[in-house]
């Protein structure tokens, strides 16, 4: 059975108060009954001693009597005195008490200790408090004197006390039942409005936000459920852009694959058709050479990025003297450069090690110095390496067009390509260069950072432990 959150919220709520409220009407009103019955004990009491004061002073026996009877009377209570034996000698009141104590009572006469009683429902043939005091003279008893007085004036008192709580609490009550609907009823909406917004982002609404606060464990799940929302709309930007970048792959590797191809296919059916000049053929089969190195090139390039994307590139890390593998990739580029009427220059200190996968440390180097040849005309490019606080520091700087600051953090997406290298990119055709490099990188728990800016240049540091 579906009991709706609201109703048990409300439910657990007036339990809570009901249990509450009876255990604590219970606990007072037995606490105002004995109270009640306890000032009863103690008032007769104070009239006892009083008597039996005022007799021992040596006062007129019966005037004293007769004024402590007329006054009891006034207010319903009856005594009587008794001898050591037991024997009533005065009753006073309207007839006296019968004398009615029973052998245990009698034994704490006789001890000289008082008995009271805060109600006796049997004894007198309807409910009294009773008192008896003992009357003791030179360390013996002597007699003494016994009170007694109705329950019915404490039983009206406490009855009424008991109808004034009886209200007390039907008022608390109420108001506690609409004080838990309210609460009850914010709490609810609260949860709803959560409910409410996760049922949009499950519909596809990723833009929907939720009241928070921290005021209460509700107000921290609005907070992360803003906080998931936000990273799910990052998540499906993400996507999309990647989605974007998937197409335009897709038509860039179309179009970097049929080229080769179709220069590959051309030239063998001349060859083959003997359509190409004897004094061309030596030209022909050069380019088919080359491109078919690019194809190569190319594939091995999808392949190396899902190699080391899933964790399957193992590394033999050795010392390498950062100067003599900067010095190789300059005399590996150089020809490049010159192409480009750049110029490489290795700044390193000669003491400076790395501790790295050569082979990998070369593809890295040799990825991001083509990628500044490429977009560097008649300039400089600088190949730096040091040793700083237990880490080789490898920079590589140019001269070039740069980067815009907002569009440096996309460079190491996978199919990213800046829209000049469309129009020439024979180094990572697909836009996986920097994306590999960067995997590299953190496969060796190294770091790097680009500082770049348009028309001013780049510099990529890369921090990798010694």
């Amino acid at each position: 059975m579906k009991i709706k959150y609201i109703y048990q919220q409300f439910i657990s709520h007036i339990s809570i108060i009901l249990v509450a409220f009876l255990v604590l009407s219970l606990l007072f009103a037995h606490y105002i009954e004995t109270l009640v019955y306890e000032n009863k004990a103690e008032e007769l009491i104070s009239y006892g001693e009083n008597i039996l004061s005022d007799l021992n002073s040596g006062q007129r026996h019966n005037q004293t009597i007769s004024e402590y009877a007329r006054v009891l009377n006034g207010r319903n209570i009856q005594f009587s005195i008794f001898d050591r034996d037991g024997r009533v000698l005065i009753p006073g009141g309207r007839g006296g008490a019968g004398f009615t104590l029973t052998e245990e009572e009698w034994e704490q006469i006789t001890r000289g200790e008082p008995v009271i009683v805060k109600r006796d429902m049997e004894r007198f043939g309807h409910g009294v408090s009773l008192v008896a005091l003992p009357y003791v003279t030179e360390n013996r008893l002597a007699g003494g004197i016994m009170l007694t007085s109705p329950i019915s004036g404490s039983r009206e008192m406490v009855s009424q006390i008991n109808q004034y709580l009886i209200y007390t609490i039907l008022i608390a009550l109420a108001v506690s039942f609409l004080l838990s609907w309210v609460l009850s009823n914010i709490h609810v909406k609260r949860i709803k409005k959560i409910q409410m917004a996760a049922s949009r982002v499950s519909g596809g609404d990723y833009t929907v936000q939720v009241p928070a606060s921290s005021l209460d464990e509700i107000g921290e799940l609005s907070k992360d459920f803003n906080q998931m929302v936000d990273k799910i709309n990052v998540s499906m930007e993400e996507i999309e852009n990647l989605e974007h970048r998937r197409r335009q792959f897709m038509a860039d590797v179309s179009h970097e694959l049929r080229t080769p191809l179709t220069t590959i296919s051309g030239v063998i059916e001349g060859l083959r058709n003997d359509m190409i000049p004897e004094a061309d053929k030596v030209k022909g089969i050069n380019l088919v050479s080359k491109e078919t190195k690019r194809l190569i090139r190319l594939v091995n390039e999808n392949l190396d990025y899902e190699k080391i994307r899933s964790n399957q590139v193992e590394l033999s890390k050795e010392s390498i003297q950062l100067v003599e593998v900067l010095e190789i990739i300059k005399e590996q580029l150089d020809f490049q450069a010159d192409d480009k009427n750049n110029q490489i220059i290795v700044e390193a200190d000669p003491q400076a090690v790395v501790l790295a996968d050569y082979d990998r440390l070369v593809q890295i180097l040799i990825n991001i110095t083509k990628n500044s040849i490429q977009f560097t005309t008649e300039g400089t490019i600088w190949l730096r390496g040091r040793n700083v606080n237990n880490e080789a520091i490898i920079e590589i700087e140019d001269t070039g067009m740069g980067i815009d600051p907002q569009e440096v953090e996309k460079i190491w997406h996978r199919f990213y390509r800046a829209d000049i290298s469309r129009k020439s990119n024979p180094y990572g055709e697909f836009g996986l260069g920097l994306s590999i490099v960067k995997k590299l990188v953190q496969l060796h728990d190294g770091k790097i950072e680009v500082v770049s800016e348009r028309n001013k240049g780049t510099k990529f540091i890369i921090k990798i432990p010694v």
